[in-house]
């Protein structure tokens, strides 16, 4: 902003005081004759000039008009205590001086008068004009406003401070202003002048005060200076800030549940404004304010307020605050919903046990306000009558309904007592005993129908072969599948040998169960490559299986039935099969010279499901002679494949002759899952 009014760049025009003698010296008069015509002062904007240059220019009087024709001028310039500054003459008819220079560092008043002149000598009239010179800044001038925030419909006004005295001999002509948003503009685009269409404020010294309008949100920075009557501004520029917020303030609602509540809600609205701020200034108050439903809002000064919002059902809820300039959203308020629901949900158990599934247990929950929780239920469980602590059973909660497994399995016979415990959306919990129909929910367990599973080494034959036929079809009686019961539970076998696994699945009545997955379960030893093997088999017609054992470390064998939803768990048939370990040698000789060549002894050991460690295996080497026991002579380690090697040297005259048995055997370890075994004899003869 350079002005605020624009002004038009005219010449000085200086009135010119004309003195002459109303006749010359041959008595004609001259004075229209020889007068110079519109005499004026050139080389500044106004009245003064900052610059120490001026030019005289005038128009020539009409040829007609003229005593004599007109061949020079003369002028002289004086300073304001009449002294002669100088004196010079122009040749010819032409209308204007050369360059007129007053002294640099003297600015004022200065006087120049002119003659014009005939061709022998004559001098009309003199005519006098003013030179008026100042080259002096004028002192600072402040822009004013106090430091506040103003808001977006209030006009920001400026003051401006009088530059301090003494004031240059030209006087204040007024004020240049610039306002930009930290940009750095200046009042004028000289540094040391101002032309009149800059200066804004151009009625003087008290014409100080300039509206800058109403402005958008943000910080402005007014600079100005003050400028003479020659158009000096002040060497130094001064500014102020003013400060502009048109942005209402944020609010935020704290306490607002996400869904619904179980009781009254306290609200806390919250305003921040980055601009004038939540304190009052003066000349507004500031307010947080909440209204429920329509109501009247509940407002305290500053930047927060509470309110409670109470009562059954759904409420509305509007928030606003106002910043210390009066910005505010009441009209237009930022709103929130708060739904309460005080109510508990109504319980009710299934009016009966489904018989396809007996262990589910169902629960409705139901509630007319919030609706019912979709994530929160339970059903618990105890002895009926005992006031035991209840325990929780495994429970959903869907659309409704609580619906819960009981594995009655796991719990000894006798009849139980249920409890459901219901939540709705808001929280509130309800618990019930009792069906729809009021009945109190106590089930006598078993629920399911028992089972009974037996099983054992051997083939499908095994299961029937301690059974006698009655009719054509095997029945067992009691004693006879109490006797199978007691059969012998652990079995020896050879290594690398597979056995038949077999049992059979009945009701406890004694009716076959066919067509139902049992699974044989084998737990091996440790030191085994897996830890566990489980194998479905299906019962058949009758209610058999047979399953195969395959080849494989010692380890535990059972068979399980998992149950089903009407019929109970069972298991049995738990045996252990022990794997004898697989130990092979041989010799290099079946003949040994006393004092010759060594015999080697070489071999290994099986690792069927059990690998061998780097470090190998230790296998001792045994040897006897016809009428003695197996006695160690070398404990030798295997290498990582299970291999070993040993040389032997007969020495001893009394082995000549005698026929000696040697053998490998690997002994009992702890992570060995195998049982001790030794390799098949072999024969040596001392000669």
């Amino acid at each position: 902003m350079r002005a605020l009014s624009t002004i038009l760049a005219l010449l000085a025009t200086v009135a010119v005081a004309a003195t002459a003698s109303p006749t010359d010296a041959s008595g004609s008069n001259l004075a229209s004759q020889l007068l110079p015509v519109n005499l004026r002062v050139t080389g500044s904007e106004g009245a003064w000039n900052s610059q120490n240059n001026f030019w005289l220019r005038w128009d020539r009087p009409p040829v007609s008009e003229q005593g004599f024709p007109i061949t020079g001028a003369d002028y002289r310039v004086r300073d304001t205590a009449g002294n002669v500054l100088s004196e010079t003459h122009i040749s010819g008819d032409g209308g204007s001086t050369g360059m007129i220079v007053v002294p640099r560092q003297l600015p004022g008043l200065y006087a120049v008068d002119l003659w014009l002149e005939g061709p022998g000598g004559e001098r009309g009239p003199q005519s006098s004009a003013t030179l008026r010179y100042d080259n002096a800044p004028p002192g600072p001038a402040r822009p004013l406003f106090p430091e506040v925030w103003i808001g977006g419909s209030q006009a920001a006004v400026i003051k401006i401070a009088h530059p301090p005295l003494p004031l240059p001999v030209s006087g204040i002509r007024g004020y240049a202003v610039s306002v930009d948003g930290g940009e750095g503009s200046l009042p004028c685009a000289e540094r040391e002048r101002c032309t009149m269409a800059e200066t804004d404020l151009d009625g003087g010294i008290d014409d100080d005060e300039i509206s800058i309008g109403v402005l958008r949100k943000g910080a402005y920075f007014v600079r100005a200076v003050a400028v003479s009557g020659s158009g000096m501004q002040s060497a130094e520029v001064m500014s102020t800030v003013v400060k502009v917020d048109t942005v209402r303030p944020e609010t935020s609602l704290a306490g607002v549940p996400p869904g619904w509540a179980d009781g009254p809600v306290l609200l806390t609205a919250s305003a921040t404004d980055s601009m004038s701020g939540m304190i009052a200034i003066g000349h507004g108050s500031t307010f947080t304010a909440i209204a429920v439903d329509g109501g009247v809002p509940r407002a305290d000064s500053g930047p927060s307020t509470m309110a409670v919002v109470s009562g059954q059902g759904v409420h509305s809820v509007a928030y606003y605050a106002r910043d210390a300039v009066g910005n505010s959203a009441e009209d237009d308020p930022r709103t929130a919903v708060v739904r309460i629901d005080e109510s508990p949900p109504t319980v009710a158990f299934a009016s009966t046990q489904d018989p396809a599934e007996p262990e589910r247990i169902e629960a409705t929950v139901s509630d007319p306000l919030s609706g019912p929780s979709a994530a929160r239920g339970s059903i618990a469980v105890r002895p009926a009558g005992s006031g035991q602590s209840l325990t929780p059973l495994p429970t959903t909660a869907s659309g409704g309904r609580l619906v819960a497994h009981w594995d009655s399995d796991s719990y000894p016979p006798g009849t139980y007592e249920f409890r459901a415990t219901g939540y709705d959306a808001a929280g509130n919990a309800a618990s019930s005993e009792r069906r729809g129909n009021g009945t109190r929910v106590v089930l006598t367990n078993p629920l399911k129908k028992p089972t009974k599973l037996v099983a054992g080494f051997g083939g499908r034959r095994l299961v029937w072969q301690h059974c006698s036929r009655e009719r054509g079809r095997r029945r067992c009686r009691r004693e006879e599948i109490e006797a199978y019961e007691q059969r012998p539970t652990t079995r020896a076998t050879p290594y690398g040998h597979s056995l038949s696994y077999a049992g059979r699945l009945t009701s406890a009545a004694g009716s076959s169960l066919g067509g139902l997955p049992v699974q044989i379960v084998e737990t091996f030893d440790a030191g085994a490559d897996v830890e566990q093997r489980t194998t479905t088999v299906e019962t058949a017609a009758d209610g058999t299986f047979v399953g195969r054992l395959e080849p494989g470390p010692n380890r535990h064998v059972e068979a399980v039935f998992a149950g089903s939803r009407t019929l109970t768990h069972a298991g049995g048939g738990g045996v252990r099969l022990q794997v004898l370990g697989d130990v092979r040698m041989r010799v290099s000789s079946s003949s040994a010279r006393i004092g010759g060549a060594p015999v080697v002894f070489s071999g290994g050991i099986g690792d069927l499901g059990a690998p061998i460690p780097a470090g190998g295996r230790p296998v001792e080497l045994q040897f006897r002679f016809p009428g003695s026991d197996w006695t160690e002579f070398r404990t030798v380690q295997t290498d990582a494949h299970g291999h070993f090697r040993y040389r032997y040297a007969f020495n001893d005259d009394d082995s000549r002759g005698v026929r000696f048995q040697f053998r490998a055997f690997a002994p009992e370890q702890n992570d060995w899952p195998y049982e001790p075994a030794a390799s098949r004899p072999a024969f040596v003869t001392g000669r």
